[in-house]
């Protein structure tokens, strides 16, 4: 009987665990197709229901708003700007996917009919286009008595764009194109009727600039470093920022005979497209004491960043403006470097990528400050054949043995002989553990700057060295997690942790 009676437990044990298993195997299934489906919704991944300010961001700035009629109220235009942009938007996404997601919103019929035709014809070539507006100059022309239509002259519109094949970049064309708008509210949209292009107006296009001759000769004649403080490296704005430390470094530089230090901003600290004002103090007041000490600032942007493509060139611009528009006139202010190393990035990126997004900053920054000269910091003399056009002087790094830097150089001067060169990083590590194969030392490096500057006097050459501190740790994100980088990267400093001054320091101070 007991035996029957536990045959009889286990079997509804075995139907039950069955039944359980089965329900979860359901449950899990439902959750998965849950999931996919989130995950389709063509508004999240085109972007399409994100604010413009995390998307797109040209600058817009409207030239006129005078109207004979009924005048245009400041909240009307707002909502007018705001969807003509997602007009431009929501196109762009449409001929960078082929697919007419979102237009019915922001266009009418007879507007929509022309992007589709174009879509078609992409799709049936393998087409695509990324495309992207950088600047807007509205002039009102209309504005009706009801309140429901508008017309506008968009004047000099400029637009980058590239042109693909089979996923393949066939070309990339910058171009300035003005249009005639007219614009209908619509369910509380307000829609293109019809966008007609027109000509340019020849006034605004953009003039040639150059910058101050003698901040030009102020960099032919610098001899600095690239500065982070101690305990601070790669986060010198963020919370453990100290004034006095600053200004106590700031001193000792210069009383080693120094005029110029090279700092970093990174992008994704200082918010972005939306500048973080603390931070962007942070800066002002670094400049200030660079200024009190009789020191120029060369001012890296974009560290960190690494993305390049056209859909983000908006938002990297209003990060720009808004640093280079507030230090413009600041007497701390020696140059702008556009980014640290960028041709590290060819590969995982693209080189035209990269290279298209470089020289459109260039430009663009040149808008804001034609005074300060404009360079790019390559990582090696032979990346710094790039570009040499797009900048006002030429910066390279060098990190390799010393004996082969002569052949280095005399090949980049002969390459680019009208141009100041400098040398923007170089340095050796003293760094002698089992990562480094014990080769370094303080006496190695003390016999690579003996070296190097021995050179660099003769070509009168002007000079940024790494770094004044060994620093206690390093960001993964600076070198990665591998060990052997991570250490050698700690001691390229001339003062070590303890705050002692290694035997290189002989060789970097001018003023003994």
């Amino acid at each position: 009987m007991k035996k029957g009676l536990s045959k009889n437990i286990y079997r509804a044990g075995l139907i039950l665990s069955f039944l359980a298993v089965n329900v979860l195997l359901l449950l899990g299934i439902s959750s998965v197709f849950s999931y996919l489906n989130t995950g389709a919704d063509k508004s999240s991944i085109l972007h399409v229901q994100s604010t413009l300010e995390e998307i797109y961001l040209p600058k817009i700035t409207w030239e006129n708003i005078e109207n004979e009629g009924r005048p245009m109220e400041e909240q009307t235009l707002k909502k007018i700007e705001k969807d003509y942009l997602r007009a431009w938007h929501v196109r762009n996404l449409a001929y960078a996917n082929n697919d007419s997601y979102g237009i019915d919103d922001y266009f009418t019929d007879s507007a929509r009919m022309k992007i589709s035709k174009i879509i078609d014809l992409n799709k049936a070539n393998s087409t695509h286009l990324n495309t992207t507006t950088i600047d807007h100059h509205p002039e009102l022309n209309f504005y009706s008595a009801d309140g429901k239509l508008v017309v506008f002259t968009d004047k000099n519109v400029l637009t980058y764009t590239e042109i693909l094949k089979d996923q393949k970049l066939v070309t990339k064309q910058r171009d300035t194109s003005s249009y005639k708008i007219m614009m209908l509210l619509e369910d509380g949209f307000w829609r293109i009727r019809h966008m007609k292009e027109v000509p340019n107006y020849t006034d605004k296009l953009l003039e040639e600039l150059t910058p101050s001759p003698e901040l030009i000769l102020d960099i032919a004649n610098g001899k600095g470093i690239n500065y982070y403080p101690k305990d601070s490296p790669w986060d010198m704005f963020g919370a453990s920022y100290q004034e006095d430390v600053i200004a106590h470094d700031f001193k000792t530089i210069r009383d080693m005979g120094l005029n110029t230090v090279r700092i970093f901003v990174p992008y994704k600290d200082f918010g972005k497209a939306n500048v973080d004002l603390e931070k962007l103090a942070k800066l002002g007041s670094t400049l200030n004491l660079a200024v009190d000490h009789g020191l120029k600032v060369v001012v890296t942007l974009f560290d960190f960043y690494g993305d390049y493509a056209i859909q983000d060139w908006t938002l990297t611009h209003r990060h720009a403006e808004q640093i280079v528009s507030t230090f413009k006139d600041h007497a701390g202010i020696l140059a702008w470097d556009i980014k640290n190393e960028p041709d590290l990035d060819f590969d995982s990126r693209g080189k035209e990528r990269v290279l298209a997004w470089l020289q459109q900053m260039a430009t663009y920054i040149r808008q804001f400050d034609n005074k300060h000269p404009i360079t790019i910091g390559w990582s090696s003399p032979e990346a710094a054949l790039n570009l040499n056009d797009d900048v006002d002087f030429v910066s390279f790094h060098y990190y390799r043995d010393v004996s082969d830097f002569d052949e280095a150089y005399k090949m980049l001067r002969q390459a680019i002989p009208n141009k100041t060169i400098v040398l923007q990083e170089y340095g050796y590590s003293s760094y002698s553990g089992i990562w480094n194969l014990f080769k370094g030392s303080e006496e190695g490096q003390s016999e690579y700057f003996r070296k190097m500057q021995i050179f660099i006097k003769k070509e009168n050459l002007p000079y940024l060295f790494w770094t004044m501190h060994d620093f206690d740790k390093i960001p993964s994100s600076v070198v990665g997690r591998l060990p052997w980088r991570k250490q050698r990267q700690k001691y390229f400093g001339f003062i070590d942790k303890q705050g002692k001054k290694k035997a290189s320091y002989e060789y970097l101070v001018l003023k003994k």
